[in-house]
């Protein structure tokens, strides 16, 4: 198998890895975790680039690219621990271009692509934990036939109160179907907060709110939602690491102790190597679940899953060392690591953590299980 990046997704990785360099430094990403954990002149600087069309059709004003352009620039945008959540533009896009009517495409995806409206997924709820078919919420068809209202609470919505619009899972005529609800609407309510890695997410409260259905067949849809979501979440987490072990390396070439740099001691060597061994394990699964994100739902499904577990072993490996490696400058809210630390901490239990993950591998496992004669 051939892994190696055409030219185009090489200057798509470029051109996203320098305006992370030059227009979003640790300094600028403080002042924006200061001020609430999201900017949308910021948010505005990554759609002028196209990133928020990425999978967006072109006749929708999309750039109409695949899981591998999205895993490069993700991974980019790890490397700078950017706040803004682009997953969300991918997601809505993707899920919206595949399966909404044409007049639910018609009024978002052009406004998605262009970056004017930021729709995000919200589909977690209290006691939930991390299973995605358990939904509370309820959809009513509207006595006249037009329209639908929901209520319902979601949690832990990224930029929920920023956001324009929201995809959300309701039940409706007995199963999961999912539609599109305006932040303004009547009925709707949000309470922000900032988040552990310095991000943005809030609590959204539906009552009696208005509502445009996507698709009856929400599960499907919710299913691939989640799995672009999964695939997001690797290839940022593999930028973030790969710049957590760089300033790991840099920090032990320039640290002194006996007289020496600390990168001389053989049993500090071996545990970098050892974090080098997680990094390259992360990548390579990170690929295969990007490469995964077009095949059948079950087989994309596994994929993700097992993706997710490895990339969750190596995040939380990878951020301890580095913490480790550092000593006691390595969780102070001064120095950068700490700030990769957090993003590696909570990307681990973003779309379900290590645990969750791993027993998604195992029933998966079921028919294969067991020691046959």
């Amino acid at each position: 198998m051939d892994f190696d990046f055409t030219d185009d997704q090489e200057q798509l990785r470029d051109a996203v890895r320098k305006w992370v360099d030059k227009g979003y430094d640790f300094e600028r990403r403080r002042g924006i975790a200061k001020a609430g954990g999201f900017s949308r002149e910021a948010y505005g600087q990554i759609a002028e680039l196209g990133l928020t069309g990425l999978y967006i059709p072109e006749a929708d004003g999309g750039l109409g690219m695949g899981p591998v352009e999205g895993m490069v620039v993700m991974e980019e945008l790890g490397r700078g621990i950017v706040l803004e959540p682009l997953a969300q533009a991918l997601i809505s896009g993707a899920v919206l271009a595949g399966y909404a009517p044409e007049a639910v495409k018609a009024a978002w995806l052009p406004k998605i692509a262009s970056g004017e409206s930021l729709v995000v997924l919200a589909y977690q709820e209290r006691a939930a934990r991390y299973d995605f078919e358990k939904c509370q919420t309820t959809a009513t068809a509207a006595s006249a036939g037009d329209g639908w209202t929901l209520e319902g609470t979601k949690s832990i919505v990224p930029a929920g109160d920023q956001a324009d619009a929201f995809i959300v899972p309701a039940m409706a005529q007995g199963k999961l179907a999912l539609f599109v609800v305006e932040r303004a609407a009547a009925g709707v309510s949000t309470r922000g907060y900032g988040t552990q890695d310095g991000g943005r997410a809030a609590e959204i409260v539906l009552k009696n709110a208005p509502a445009a259905l996507v698709t009856l067949d929400g599960l499907t849809a919710l299913a691939h939602a989640i799995d672009i979501g999964i695939a997001a979440a690797c290839a940022e987490a593999v930028g973030v690491m790969d710049k957590t072990l760089a300033i790991t390396v840099e920090y032990m070439n320039t640290r002194k102790q006996f007289g020496v740099a600390i990168s001389s001691f053989q049993a500090l060597r071996h545990r970098v190597a050892d974090m080098k061994m997680q990094l390259e394990l992360a990548r390579s699964m990170s690929y295969y679940g990007s490469l995964k994100l077009n095949t059948p739902a079950e087989e994309r499904r596994a994929a993700l899953a097992r993706a997710k577990y490895q990339l969750g072993v190596s995040m939380r490996f990878i951020g301890q060392q580095a913490v480790q490696l550092h000593g006691g400058i390595g969780v102070t809210d001064e120095y950068i690591v700490s700030h990769y630390f957090k993003k590696l901490t909570q990307l681990e239990m973003t779309f379900g953590d290590t645990f969750h993950h791993l027993g998604e591998v195992s029933s998966r496992m079921q028919e294969t299980a067991g020691v046959f004669a």
